[in-house]
Protein backbone atom coordinates (compact mmCIF):
# COMPACT_ATOMS: atom_id res chain seq x y z
CA UNK A 1 0.00 0.00 0.00
CA UNK A 2 1.26 3.47 -0.90
CA UNK A 3 1.89 5.86 1.96
CA UNK A 4 0.07 9.18 2.40
CA UNK A 5 2.62 11.30 0.56
CA UNK A 6 2.72 8.88 -2.37
CA UNK A 7 -1.07 8.96 -2.63
CA UNK A 8 -1.12 12.76 -2.53
CA UNK A 9 1.65 12.91 -5.11
CA UNK A 10 -0.34 10.65 -7.43
CA UNK A 11 -3.29 13.04 -7.40
CA UNK A 12 -0.94 15.99 -7.80
CA UNK A 13 0.58 14.40 -10.90
CA UNK A 14 -2.85 13.80 -12.42
CA UNK A 15 -4.02 17.35 -11.70
CA UNK A 16 -0.82 18.76 -13.23
CA UNK A 17 -0.86 16.56 -16.33
CA UNK A 18 -4.44 15.70 -17.41
CA UNK A 19 -3.19 15.08 -20.97
CA UNK A 20 -1.17 12.11 -19.71
CA UNK A 21 -4.24 10.85 -17.87
CA UNK A 22 -6.32 11.23 -21.05
CA UNK A 23 -3.74 9.29 -23.07
CA UNK A 24 -3.68 6.55 -20.43
CA UNK A 25 -7.44 6.10 -20.62
CA UNK A 26 -7.33 6.03 -24.42
CA UNK A 27 -4.49 3.51 -24.50
CA UNK A 28 -6.53 1.31 -22.15
CA UNK A 29 -9.32 1.31 -24.73
CA UNK A 30 -11.66 3.60 -22.78
CA UNK A 31 -13.84 6.22 -24.41
CA UNK A 32 -13.62 9.80 -23.12
CA UNK A 33 -15.98 12.76 -23.28
CA UNK A 34 -15.00 16.34 -22.48
CA UNK A 35 -16.89 18.29 -19.84
CA UNK A 36 -16.64 22.07 -20.09
CA UNK A 37 -17.12 24.07 -16.87
CA UNK A 38 -19.00 23.43 -14.98
CA UNK A 39 -22.29 21.64 -14.51
CA UNK A 40 -22.37 18.94 -17.13
CA UNK A 41 -24.35 15.68 -16.77
CA UNK A 42 -21.27 13.55 -16.19
CA UNK A 43 -23.51 10.88 -14.69
CA UNK A 44 -24.74 9.98 -18.18
CA UNK A 45 -21.23 9.33 -19.44
CA UNK A 46 -20.32 7.35 -16.33
CA UNK A 47 -23.45 5.23 -16.76
CA UNK A 48 -22.31 4.39 -20.31
CA UNK A 49 -18.78 3.44 -19.21
CA UNK A 50 -17.36 6.64 -20.74
CA UNK A 51 -14.81 8.70 -18.79
CA UNK A 52 -15.92 12.34 -18.39
CA UNK A 53 -12.86 14.63 -18.22
CA UNK A 54 -13.06 18.25 -17.15
CA UNK A 55 -11.84 20.93 -19.54
CA UNK A 56 -10.53 23.82 -17.47
CA UNK A 57 -7.97 25.20 -19.90
CA UNK A 58 -4.33 25.55 -18.88
CA UNK A 59 -1.60 28.11 -18.40
CA UNK A 60 -0.91 28.82 -22.07
CA UNK A 61 -0.41 31.66 -24.53
CA UNK A 62 -3.45 32.44 -26.67
CA UNK A 63 -2.64 32.39 -30.36
CA UNK A 64 -5.02 30.29 -32.46
CA UNK A 65 -7.95 31.10 -30.16
CA UNK A 66 -7.70 34.79 -31.10
CA UNK A 67 -9.31 33.93 -34.43
CA UNK A 68 -12.49 32.92 -32.61
CA UNK A 69 -12.72 34.84 -29.35
CA UNK A 70 -12.29 38.49 -28.45
CA UNK A 71 -9.37 39.35 -26.11
CA UNK A 72 -11.72 40.07 -23.21
CA UNK A 73 -13.42 36.65 -23.34
CA UNK A 74 -13.16 34.33 -20.34
CA UNK A 75 -9.56 33.04 -20.09
CA UNK A 76 -10.75 29.48 -19.41
CA UNK A 77 -12.72 29.42 -22.65
CA UNK A 78 -9.83 30.97 -24.56
CA UNK A 79 -7.48 28.33 -23.19
CA UNK A 80 -9.91 25.51 -24.04
CA UNK A 81 -10.22 26.83 -27.59
CA UNK A 82 -6.44 27.11 -27.86
CA UNK A 83 -5.89 23.54 -26.67
CA UNK A 84 -8.63 22.23 -28.93
CA UNK A 85 -7.22 23.99 -31.99
CA UNK A 86 -3.74 22.67 -31.15
CA UNK A 87 -5.07 19.10 -31.12
CA UNK A 88 -4.42 18.57 -27.40
CA UNK A 89 -7.84 16.93 -26.98
CA UNK A 90 -7.19 14.30 -29.68
CA UNK A 91 -9.03 11.09 -28.89
CA UNK A 92 -12.00 12.81 -27.25
CA UNK A 93 -15.05 12.13 -29.41
CA UNK A 94 -17.34 14.84 -28.02
CA UNK A 95 -17.56 17.68 -25.52
CA UNK A 96 -20.52 18.75 -23.40
CA UNK A 97 -20.89 22.53 -23.15
CA UNK A 98 -23.51 24.18 -20.90
CA UNK A 99 -24.55 27.63 -22.12
CA UNK A 100 -24.50 29.39 -18.76
CA UNK A 101 -22.95 32.68 -19.91
CA UNK A 102 -22.35 34.67 -23.09
CA UNK A 103 -18.86 33.29 -23.64
CA UNK A 104 -19.99 29.69 -23.24
CA UNK A 105 -22.74 30.35 -25.79
CA UNK A 106 -20.14 31.64 -28.22
CA UNK A 107 -17.82 28.72 -27.57
CA UNK A 108 -20.49 26.18 -28.49
CA UNK A 109 -20.29 27.49 -32.06
CA UNK A 110 -16.58 28.35 -32.06
CA UNK A 111 -15.58 24.86 -30.92
CA UNK A 112 -17.93 23.24 -33.41
CA UNK A 113 -16.45 25.30 -36.24
CA UNK A 114 -12.79 25.22 -35.23
CA UNK A 115 -12.36 21.74 -33.78
CA UNK A 116 -14.13 19.68 -36.42
CA UNK A 117 -12.97 16.24 -35.28
CA UNK A 118 -14.74 16.58 -31.91
CA UNK A 119 -18.54 16.69 -31.75
CA UNK A 120 -20.10 19.50 -29.71
CA UNK A 121 -23.08 18.74 -27.46
CA UNK A 122 -24.49 22.10 -26.39
CA UNK A 123 -27.42 22.45 -24.04
CA UNK A 124 -29.06 25.14 -21.93
CA UNK A 125 -29.53 25.25 -18.17
CA UNK A 126 -32.66 27.34 -17.41
CA UNK A 127 -32.05 30.47 -15.37
CA UNK A 128 -35.57 31.14 -14.10
CA UNK A 129 -35.51 28.12 -11.85
CA UNK A 130 -38.66 28.88 -9.87
CA UNK A 131 -40.95 28.11 -12.79
CA UNK A 132 -42.39 24.59 -12.92
CA UNK A 133 -41.63 24.65 -16.62
CA UNK A 134 -37.91 25.02 -15.85
CA UNK A 135 -37.65 21.42 -14.72
CA UNK A 136 -39.63 20.14 -17.69
CA UNK A 137 -37.45 22.15 -20.04
CA UNK A 138 -34.23 20.89 -18.49
CA UNK A 139 -35.39 17.27 -18.67
CA UNK A 140 -35.86 17.81 -22.42
CA UNK A 141 -32.37 19.31 -22.70
CA UNK A 142 -30.85 16.41 -20.77
CA UNK A 143 -32.73 13.96 -22.95
CA UNK A 144 -31.07 15.58 -25.97
CA UNK A 145 -27.62 15.25 -24.35
CA UNK A 146 -28.30 11.59 -23.57
CA UNK A 147 -29.39 10.88 -27.15
CA UNK A 148 -26.32 12.61 -28.55
CA UNK A 149 -23.95 10.62 -26.30
CA UNK A 150 -25.64 7.40 -27.34
CA UNK A 151 -25.41 8.32 -31.02
CA UNK A 152 -21.80 9.54 -31.01
CA UNK A 153 -20.39 6.78 -28.81
CA UNK A 154 -22.60 3.94 -29.98
CA UNK A 155 -23.87 3.12 -26.50
CA UNK A 156 -27.17 2.69 -24.68
CA UNK A 157 -27.63 4.52 -21.39
CA UNK A 158 -30.14 2.61 -19.26
CA UNK A 159 -32.14 3.91 -16.33
CA UNK A 160 -30.61 1.25 -14.09
CA UNK A 161 -27.08 2.32 -15.01
CA UNK A 162 -27.99 5.96 -14.45
CA UNK A 163 -29.28 5.26 -10.96
CA UNK A 164 -26.09 3.39 -10.08
CA UNK A 165 -23.97 6.28 -11.35
CA UNK A 166 -26.06 8.79 -9.39
CA UNK A 167 -25.25 6.80 -6.24
CA UNK A 168 -21.54 6.91 -7.12
CA UNK A 169 -21.61 10.67 -7.70
CA UNK A 170 -23.46 11.32 -4.45
CA UNK A 171 -20.92 9.17 -2.60
CA UNK A 172 -18.14 11.17 -4.23
CA UNK A 173 -19.78 14.36 -2.97
CA UNK A 174 -19.81 12.92 0.54
CA UNK A 175 -16.18 11.78 0.37
CA UNK A 176 -15.01 15.20 -0.83
CA UNK A 177 -16.92 16.93 1.95
CA UNK A 178 -15.25 14.59 4.44
CA UNK A 179 -11.83 15.29 2.97
CA UNK A 180 -12.40 19.06 3.24
CA UNK A 181 -13.21 18.65 6.92
CA UNK A 182 -10.36 16.28 7.87
CA UNK A 183 -7.84 18.35 5.88
CA UNK A 184 -8.21 21.18 8.40
CA UNK A 185 -6.75 18.94 11.11
CA UNK A 186 -3.58 18.44 9.06
CA UNK A 187 -2.68 21.81 7.58
CA UNK A 188 1.01 20.96 7.81
CA UNK A 189 0.49 18.32 5.11
CA UNK A 190 -2.57 19.63 3.26
CA UNK A 191 -1.07 22.89 2.06
CA UNK A 192 -3.10 25.12 -0.32
CA UNK A 193 -1.44 23.52 -3.37
CA UNK A 194 -1.91 19.95 -2.06
CA UNK A 195 -5.57 20.61 -1.20
CA UNK A 196 -6.14 22.04 -4.66
CA UNK A 197 -4.57 18.98 -6.31
CA UNK A 198 -6.89 16.60 -4.49
CA UNK A 199 -9.92 18.56 -5.69
CA UNK A 200 -8.72 19.24 -9.22
CA UNK A 201 -7.69 15.64 -9.89
CA UNK A 202 -11.35 14.62 -9.59
CA UNK A 203 -12.04 16.25 -12.94
CA UNK A 204 -9.65 13.90 -14.73
CA UNK A 205 -10.51 10.55 -13.14
CA UNK A 206 -13.52 8.30 -13.05
CA UNK A 207 -15.39 9.07 -9.86
CA UNK A 208 -15.04 5.49 -8.61
CA UNK A 209 -11.25 5.73 -8.94
CA UNK A 210 -11.17 9.11 -7.24
CA UNK A 211 -13.38 7.91 -4.38
CA UNK A 212 -10.98 5.05 -3.67
CA UNK A 213 -7.95 7.34 -3.79
CA UNK A 214 -9.42 10.02 -1.52
CA UNK A 215 -10.87 7.53 0.97
CA UNK A 216 -7.39 6.05 1.41
CA UNK A 217 -5.96 9.54 1.98
CA UNK A 218 -8.70 10.31 4.52
CA UNK A 219 -7.96 7.12 6.48
CA UNK A 220 -4.24 7.87 6.47
CA UNK A 221 -4.86 11.40 7.72
CA UNK A 222 -7.14 10.14 10.49
CA UNK A 223 -4.28 7.93 11.73
CA UNK A 224 -2.14 11.02 12.36
CA UNK A 225 -2.32 13.34 15.37
CA UNK A 226 -4.13 16.65 14.83
CA UNK A 227 -1.71 19.39 13.83
CA UNK A 228 -1.86 22.70 15.69
CA UNK A 229 -1.66 25.22 12.86
CA UNK A 230 -0.75 28.71 14.12
CA UNK A 231 -0.73 30.58 10.81
CA UNK A 232 -3.44 32.47 8.93
CA UNK A 233 -6.65 30.65 8.00
CA UNK A 234 -8.19 31.53 4.66
CA UNK A 235 -11.49 30.96 2.83
CA UNK A 236 -11.33 30.99 -0.99
CA UNK A 237 -14.08 31.84 -3.45
CA UNK A 238 -14.23 32.16 -7.24
CA UNK A 239 -14.20 29.86 -10.26
CA UNK A 240 -10.64 28.54 -9.90
CA UNK A 241 -7.80 29.20 -7.48
CA UNK A 242 -4.77 28.35 -9.55
CA UNK A 243 -2.04 27.96 -10.76
CA UNK A 244 -0.09 26.32 -7.95
CA UNK A 245 2.49 29.12 -8.14
CA UNK A 246 -0.23 31.37 -6.74
CA UNK A 247 -1.15 28.87 -4.04
CA UNK A 248 2.51 28.55 -3.08
CA UNK A 249 2.53 32.29 -2.41
CA UNK A 250 -0.12 31.60 0.23
CA UNK A 251 2.09 28.95 1.84
CA UNK A 252 5.09 31.28 1.70
CA UNK A 253 3.11 33.76 3.79
CA UNK A 254 1.88 31.19 6.32
CA UNK A 255 -1.66 30.92 4.94
CA UNK A 256 -3.70 27.72 4.93
CA UNK A 257 -6.96 27.19 3.05
CA UNK A 258 -9.59 25.96 5.51
CA UNK A 259 -12.69 26.24 3.32
CA UNK A 260 -13.83 27.35 -0.09
CA UNK A 261 -16.67 28.25 -2.40
CA UNK A 262 -14.66 27.63 -5.56
CA UNK A 263 -16.45 26.23 -8.62
CA UNK A 264 -13.58 23.89 -9.45
CA UNK A 265 -13.46 22.64 -5.88
CA UNK A 266 -16.06 22.43 -3.06
CA UNK A 267 -18.93 24.34 -4.68
CA UNK A 268 -19.86 21.38 -6.86
CA UNK A 269 -20.05 18.97 -3.91
CA UNK A 270 -22.55 20.82 -1.71
CA UNK A 271 -25.64 19.78 -3.66
CA UNK A 272 -26.38 16.08 -3.99
CA UNK A 273 -28.48 14.59 -6.76
CA UNK A 274 -31.91 14.07 -5.15
CA UNK A 275 -34.09 10.99 -5.55
CA UNK A 276 -36.85 11.67 -8.05
CA UNK A 277 -39.19 9.84 -10.38
CA UNK A 278 -36.41 9.29 -12.93
CA UNK A 279 -32.69 9.83 -13.27
CA UNK A 280 -33.18 12.74 -15.67
CA UNK A 281 -35.66 14.37 -13.31
CA UNK A 282 -33.11 13.93 -10.49
CA UNK A 283 -30.35 15.62 -12.51
CA UNK A 284 -32.71 18.44 -13.43
CA UNK A 285 -33.70 18.97 -9.80
CA UNK A 286 -30.06 19.14 -8.73
CA UNK A 287 -29.56 22.16 -10.99
CA UNK A 288 -32.68 23.82 -9.59
CA UNK A 289 -31.34 23.26 -6.06
CA UNK A 290 -27.85 24.69 -6.68
CA UNK A 291 -26.63 28.08 -5.50
CA UNK A 292 -24.13 29.57 -7.92
CA UNK A 293 -23.24 32.92 -9.53
CA UNK A 294 -23.93 31.27 -12.89
CA UNK A 295 -27.48 30.46 -11.80
CA UNK A 296 -29.94 33.31 -11.33
CA UNK A 297 -31.34 33.90 -7.86
CA UNK A 298 -33.44 36.83 -6.70
CA UNK A 299 -31.18 37.11 -3.66
CA UNK A 300 -27.40 36.66 -3.50
CA UNK A 301 -26.89 33.80 -1.05
CA UNK A 302 -23.12 33.88 -1.40
CA UNK A 303 -22.81 36.43 1.40
CA UNK A 304 -24.41 34.06 3.91
CA UNK A 305 -22.41 31.07 2.66
CA UNK A 306 -19.06 32.85 2.85
CA UNK A 307 -19.83 34.30 6.28
CA UNK A 308 -20.83 30.83 7.48
CA UNK A 309 -17.63 29.25 6.11
CA UNK A 310 -15.60 32.05 7.69
CA UNK A 311 -17.11 31.51 11.16
CA UNK A 312 -17.28 27.70 11.11
CA UNK A 313 -13.63 27.39 10.12
CA UNK A 314 -12.33 30.14 12.39
CA UNK A 315 -10.91 31.95 9.36
CA UNK A 316 -8.95 35.19 9.35
CA UNK A 317 -9.84 36.46 5.87
CA UNK A 318 -11.53 35.65 2.58
CA UNK A 319 -9.57 35.58 -0.68
CA UNK A 320 -11.64 36.24 -3.81
CA UNK A 321 -10.12 34.69 -6.93
CA UNK A 322 -11.73 36.77 -9.66
CA UNK A 323 -11.50 35.21 -13.10
CA UNK A 324 -10.61 37.98 -15.52
CA UNK A 325 -13.51 39.14 -17.70
CA UNK A 326 -16.08 36.94 -15.93
CA UNK A 327 -19.19 39.13 -15.81
CA UNK A 328 -21.28 36.93 -13.44
CA UNK A 329 -18.44 36.73 -10.91
CA UNK A 330 -17.64 40.43 -11.08
CA UNK A 331 -21.32 41.34 -10.78
CA UNK A 332 -21.74 39.39 -7.55
CA UNK A 333 -18.41 40.51 -6.12
CA UNK A 334 -19.61 44.10 -5.75
CA UNK A 335 -22.53 42.99 -3.57
CA UNK A 336 -20.94 40.39 -1.31
CA UNK A 337 -17.65 42.27 -0.92
CA UNK A 338 -19.43 45.24 0.67
CA UNK A 339 -21.60 43.03 2.87
CA UNK A 340 -18.66 41.00 4.16
CA UNK A 341 -16.60 44.08 4.94
CA UNK A 342 -19.56 45.57 6.81
CA UNK A 343 -19.57 42.38 8.89
CA UNK A 344 -15.94 43.07 9.85
CA UNK A 345 -14.42 40.40 7.60
CA UNK A 346 -11.18 41.14 5.77
CA UNK A 347 -11.57 40.51 2.02
CA UNK A 348 -8.83 40.50 -0.61
CA UNK A 349 -9.46 40.04 -4.33
CA UNK A 350 -6.90 39.01 -6.93
CA UNK A 351 -7.23 38.47 -10.68
CA UNK A 352 -6.96 34.94 -12.06
CA UNK A 353 -5.76 34.38 -15.63
CA UNK A 354 -4.90 31.39 -17.83
CA UNK A 355 -1.91 32.97 -19.51
CA UNK A 356 1.57 32.58 -17.99
CA UNK A 357 1.81 35.02 -15.11
CA UNK A 358 4.32 35.38 -12.29
CA UNK A 359 1.67 36.86 -9.97
CA UNK A 360 4.08 39.41 -8.51
CA UNK A 361 1.26 41.86 -7.86
CA UNK A 362 -0.76 39.16 -6.10
CA UNK A 363 2.29 38.28 -3.99
CA UNK A 364 2.58 41.88 -2.80
CA UNK A 365 -1.11 42.05 -1.90
CA UNK A 366 -1.02 38.69 -0.09
CA UNK A 367 2.09 39.76 1.84
CA UNK A 368 0.28 42.93 2.86
CA UNK A 369 -2.76 40.96 4.03
CA UNK A 370 -0.51 38.70 6.13
CA UNK A 371 1.02 41.75 7.81
CA UNK A 372 -2.46 43.09 8.66
CA UNK A 373 -3.62 39.89 10.37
Amino acid sequence: MADLHENLQKLRNISHNPKKQLDTYLSDGKQVIGAFPYYTPEVMADAAGIIPMGMWGAQTEFSLAKKYLVPFACPIMQACMELGLQGKYAGVKAVMIPTMCDTLRDVTQDFKTGVKDISTIAYTLPQNRKLAAAKEYLIEELTYVKEQIEKIYGVTITEEAMQKSIAVYNKHNSVMREFAAIANDHLDIITPAVRHSVFKSAWFMSKSEHIAAVEEIINQLKALPVYNFTGHRLILTGITAEPCSLLNILSDNNFAVVGDDVAQEMRQYRTDIPEDTSSLASLAQQWLDRSDPMAHDDHIDRVNLLEKLYKENNADAILVCLMKFCDPEEYEFVAYNSALKEAGIKVLSIDIDQQPNNYDQARTRIETLAELL
